[in-house]
C-alpha cells in the first residue's frame, strides 16, 4: 500500500510538472490569438505610456500609464504595467493569476482592481481566450516602468489624471 501511494505521488508530481511546462511554452497560435484579443480589448488604450496624452510610446507598449483615472470616493488609479517585468509588471504573476484578474478583477494578493478595468465585460471570455491573453502578456519583452502610486480619495495625486465632471 505504501509503495502504491509513493508511486501515485510521483506520477501526480510528474503530471503537474508536465502541465506547467506546457503552459510555459504557449503554441504560436495561442500567442497570436492573445495578441489579437489584447488589440480588440484595447488593453493598450489604458496601459501604454503616453497614449492618454496623445503621444503613445510604442517602444513601451502595455508598460503602464503615467495618467490615471479619478474615481470619486475611491481615489486615483494608474493603469499598471502589463509586461512581464518582475519588479514593475506581471513578471511574478502566473498565467492563471492573470486569467483570474482579467475575469474577476481580483489580483493574486486578493486586492480588487479599480472599477475602470472592465473585468465585468471580460468575465465571459472563454477559457481558451483568457489563457491566450495571459500567455501573450507573459510572452512580451519585460519593460521596467513603475507607474505612479494610487492616491486615496483624500490624498494628492503624484501625476496627471482624468476625472469625470458631473454637471
Amino acid at each position: 500500500m505504501q509503495k502504491s501511494l509513493s508511486n501515485l505521488a510521483i506520477l501526480t508530481a510528474a503530471l503537474f510538472s508536465t502541465v506547467a511546462a506546457q503552459a510555459q511554452t504557449a503554441p504560436k497560435e495561442r500567442l497570436q490569438r492573445g495578441e489579437y484579443l489584447a488589440a480588440i480589448m484595447d488593453c493598450g488604450g489604458c496601459h501604454t505610456p503616453g497614449l492618454l496624452l496623445g503621444k503613445p510610446d510604442r517602444a513601451r507598449r502595455l508598460a503602464g500609464s503615467e495618467v490615471g483615472f479619478h474615481i470619486p470616493g475611491l481615489g486615483i488609479f494608474y493603469p499598471p504595467n502589463l509586461t512581464p517585468d518582475a519588479e514593475t509588471g506581471l513578471g511574478r504573476w502566473s498565467e492563471q493569476d492573470i486569467v483570474k484578474a482579467v475575469r474577476t478583477g481580483v489580483r493574486p494578493d486578493g486586492r480588487q482592481l479599480a472599477p475602470a478595468m472592465p473585468y465585468q465585460s471580460y468575465s465571459t471570455l472563454t477559457d481558451a481566450d483568457a489563457l491566450a491573453l495571459a500567455s501573450y502578456l507573459k510572452s512580451l519583452a519585460p519593460v521596467r516602468n513603475q507607474v505612479p502610486m494610487l492616491a486615496g480619495p483624500t490624498e494628492k495625486a503624484a501625476a496627471p489624471y482624468l476625472t469625470l465632471a458631473v454637471p
